[in-house]
């Protein structure tokens, strides 16, 4: 046949065509031209392909969470600095207006109040912040940290640190039942969540009137150190999250195309241990509540304080996708809501519940997610209109650039048949 001898006969070396008639094993994967795909990398990004190669290191440091969905390129952070320099501001505006109403509102005693509710704001902040960040919000937060309070409120006679330990650990137990239910089966943190917060309601829900504090534990007399402590501890959490590498890891349970589709065991083990860890922090929160109040601790459901917590998360820069976040951007939130609250409470208008400040934090902090979504992303995410390139073509060069499927000349088909019949004839076929 003139198969053999033709312009189109196979070559010494030559390899078998791939089931799309591509010479997969012609060139070796470094002898691509420099930001162009060879055909191993295209069937790597292809998940029907289960035979497909492992992607390269390189393409994989730019990948948050897989090849097929992922945004090449760092998150940037401009337009966190900028919202955490608008935030400053409004606290600062908002203490000084606070200051017009009562000059005595930041010092002494007051002073130490509002910052024993900013340490225990901030760590249910932390904990819905990093819940978010890890793509599974935690919406148990606030009725756990109430029921930490009734708990210490019982037994805070019986001795500090063990009241704390009994909480703490049943807050852990409580958060790792959630993960579980998270990870395993793969649902949405905020309905396993709500699931726990109903739980733990029924908790609260036993005590028909409010516990009066046992114990003599007051920590306005550490207000400064612990408000100063729960910021740093915020502040490293939100650098660590900088990391390109952190940053990918810890939202990778992030939702890229199917929802239900799993993520793999890394983002199931970093969103079960936020799940898990953000328990404790809310725990610890209530034990701050009981212990500075004033009168007895009434068994309220708590939802007021999940609302300002993550509020105060998104109102901060957190995504509530997942993901993406600043660095001072809770605390300063934090500083906002509750200087905000006490200013509200000295103009008298007492219609604005926590919960309604709360609601309010959220409704604008889900416009914050917007922004942050819009502005933080890659710069290459937004550029990705570059149709697919094809391989080098035999005896090209590294340097030339290679064209598109769409931009390839039509080839007539009259102009075909004359070389097949021209090489026939050559052969002696007639």
């Amino acid at each position: 046949m003139g198969y053999d001898d033709s312009i189109y006969r196979r070559r010494a070396g030559d390899t078998d065509p791939g089931p799309a008639g591509d010479y997969r094993d012609d060139y070796p994967a470094g002898d691509y031209p420099p930001g162009e795909f060879g055909v191993g990398e295209l069937r790597a990004n292809d998940p029907s392909d289960t035979g497909r190669q492992a992607v390269s290191p390189a393409v994989l440091d730019d990948v948050f969470d897989d090849p097929a969905d992922g945004e090449p390129g760092r998150d940037r952070l401009a337009f966190h600095i900028i919202w955490e320099f608008v935030l400053l501001l409004g606290v600062g505006a908002v203490g000084y207006l606070l200051l017009r109403e009562d000059s005595g509102a930041l010092r002494g005693n007051a002073l130490e109040q509002l910052l024993v509710a900013g340490a225990a704001l901030g760590l249910i902040a932390m904990g819905a912040g990093l819940t978010l960040r890890a793509g599974a919000v935690n919406l148990a937060l606030g009725p756990v940290a109430v029921a930490a309070a009734l708990h210490f409120a019982e037994n805070g006679d019986r001795g500090i640190v063990p009241t704390i330990a009994q909480a703490t650990v049943g807050a852990l137990v409580l958060g790792v039942a959630v993960a579980v239910v998270v990870v395993v089966f793969h649902v949405p943190g905020w309905a396993a969540s709500l699931a726990a917060a109903l739980g733990t309601l029924v908790f609260i829900q036993r005590r028909s009137a409010p516990v009066d504090v046992q114990g003599g534990f007051d920590p306005s007399d550490h207000a400064l150190y612990l408000f100063v402590g729960v910021a740093i501890v915020a502040v490293l959490g939100g650098l660590l999250g900088t990391v390109k590498s952190v940053r990918r890891a810890i939202g990778r349970f992030r939702p890229v195309a199917d929802p239900a589709r799993r993520r793999g065991p890394v983002a199931a083990m970093l969103t079960a241990g936020a799940i898990a860890l953000s328990m404790p922090l809310a725990a610890g929160a209530g034990v701050l509540i009981a212990s500075s109040s004033d009168g007895p601790v009434a068994p309220a459901s708590g939802l007021e304080w999940t609302g300002l917590a993550v509020g105060a998360a998104l109102l901060g820069g957190t995504s509530a996708y997942g993901r993406r976040g600043g660095i001072f951007g809770t605390v300063l939130a934090v500083a906002l809501l509750i200087v905000g609250q006490r200013y509200l409470v000295e103009r008298g208008w007492e219609e604005v519940t926590p919960a309604a400040l709360g609601a309010g934090a959220v409704v604008a902090g889900l416009m914050v997610t917007r922004l942050v979504e819009t502005f933080g992303r890659p710069k290459s995410a937004g550029t990705d209109e570059t149709p697919w390139q094809t391989t080098q073509p035999r005896g090209a060069t590294l340097g030339e650039r290679t064209d598109s499927w769409s931009s390839l000349p039509a080839q007539p088909t009259e102009s075909r048949a004359d070389a097949w019949d021209t090489e026939r004839w050559n052969n002696g076929e007639r």
